[in-house]
């Protein structure tokens, strides 16, 4: 067995190398431009933003039915093993798309090669969490643990807030200002070289099994289906209704006003917002417990997305988007770092690739049924979708609360069996809220 990694003091940094940071945040790009980078291909090659948006949800359910296994295997088998074939595979299908687009003459050719795109995307935000919950775990004193485990929580939350953002406004400069098909051939360029980069980093090895090691201890999967987890899923889920609703009603409202260009630049309006105080949930006291976070930050982003449906002007409408992220950036951290804490015992990879793929999946579908709406209802009725999903987000943190009285009750009852001489039970599923 290989020895174990040395546990000190020093900052998590130190631990990472100062490259790391900057190759995770390119690496997590492609994953963020390929699902509207997609969409403005195809809609600007075909005219149809009801094929467009059903071809960006082919890529999200790619991505959802290839997540939990991707997260399995690199649960067993390391990041290098499984992130290396999947980033060369998912660039060259990148290259390969604006040719199928250019050649295309069914609709399912372009909806059965976006498939393949989302199969094979290398979610590194996901595996960016993995590797660092794994380093702060084995390298960091007890004492160091908690607060950095808070800080790289709302540190990747929002370096995913601003990819999320990035990605979009990349997309709309490199389809502006270079052709459409420009936006798919530059996420294919970032897969091939920052995931691959990013793949091979020294600190993959943090969480991958070490060589001659005995097998891992890893939590049977019927774990991953307990309320405390899939209460987060469902959660992430919702905020990425919110992202595609608010991102295709945002850009039907700005049609309509005869500046579609414009929409991805207002988007990234919110999230600023939301990457700048999503880094800032890292300064609250710990005894704001994290139910309460959640509840509360989503109740903002209600209140913020109902001005944003109710808005008439472009100016209501970019005041609207600036308060949107005050909500959904810090909600993110939240269940971000409740996942990380309910994760069930060497699933830490295969819970935070569902999230992922639960964003991109809901990013996808909401993409494609709000752009129909808009098409045949207009922006007004599209604008409503975007408080829905809001709304769902602030229904499950009420759920949350009760899913975690209900888990805490399980937990007193075991440990009174324990006392009382009876039987030791796990609790699967342990919850923390602080």
């Amino acid at each position: 067995m290989s020895a174990p990694a040395a546990v000190d003091d020093r900052p998590l940094i130190v631990h990472t190398g100062p490259w790391y940071f900057p190759i995770a945040f390119l690496a997590r790009l492609p994953f963020a431009m390929m699902v509207v980078g997609v969409l403005t291909l195809v809609v600007s090659s075909t005219g149809s933003v009801a094929l467009g948006g059903l071809t960006s949800a082919a890529v999200g359910i790619g991505t959802v039915l290839a997540g939990p296994v991707v997260g399995d295997a690199v649960d067993r088998l390391g990041q290098r093993r499984v992130l290396v074939p999947l980033g060369l595979v998912n660039s060259a299908l990148l290259a390969a798309f604006p040719f199928v687009v250019a050649a295309a003459t069914a609709d399912w050719m372009l909806l059965l090669t976006a498939l393949f795109i989302g199969l094979t995307a290398p979610q590194a935000a996901a595996m960016s969490r993995s590797r660092l919950m794994a380093i702060i775990r084995e390298r960091l004193s007890v004492s160091r643990r908690e607060r950095t485990f808070s800080r790289t929580m709302a540190y990747e939350s929002a370096a995913d807030e601003t990819a999320f953002v990035i990605g979009p406004v990349v997309v709309g400069i490199l389809a502006s200002f270079i052709a459409p098909w420009a936006p798919v051939a530059g996420a294919a360029v970032l897969s091939f070289v920052f995931v691959t980069a990013f793949a091979l980093h020294p600190t993959a090895r943090a969480a991958s099994p070490a060589a001659g090691d005995e097998p891992a201890v890893i939590a049977p999967a019927r774990e991953l289906l307990r309320a405390p987890v899939l209460v987060i899923v469902a959660a992430t889920f919702a905020v990425g209704a919110f992202f595609g609703a608010t991102l295709t009603s945002l850009t039907a409202f700005m049609d309509v006003q005869g500046d579609v260009d414009s929409a991805a630049l207002l988007y990234g309006v919110m999230g600023i917002g939301s990457a700048v105080l999503a880094l800032a949930v890292a300064v609250l006291p710990t005894r704001f417990a994290l139910r309460w976070r959640w509840m509360l930050f989503a109740a903002v982003l209600v209140a913020a997305t109902a001005a944003f449906t109710l808005s008439g002007t472009v100016t209501a409408v970019t005041v609207a988007l600036a308060i949107m992220g005050l909500g959904v950036g810090p909600t993110l951290v939240t269940l971000f770092s409740l996942a990380g804490a309910r994760a069930p015992i060497g699933r830490t990879a295969t819970v935070m690739t569902v999230l992922g793929s639960s964003v991109a999946l809901a990013q996808s579908l909401a993409s494609a049924v709000t752009g129909a709406v808009a098409e045949d209802f207009g922006a007004e009725t599209a604008m409503v979708f975007p408080l829905v999903a809001a709304g769902v987000v602030l229904l499950l943190a009420v759920v949350n609360v009760a899913v975690e009285r209900r888990a805490r009750r399980v937990s007193v009852a075991s440990v009174a069996s324990v006392d009382a001489g009876g039987p030791v039970e796990a609790v699967a599923g342990g919850v923390r809220d602080d």
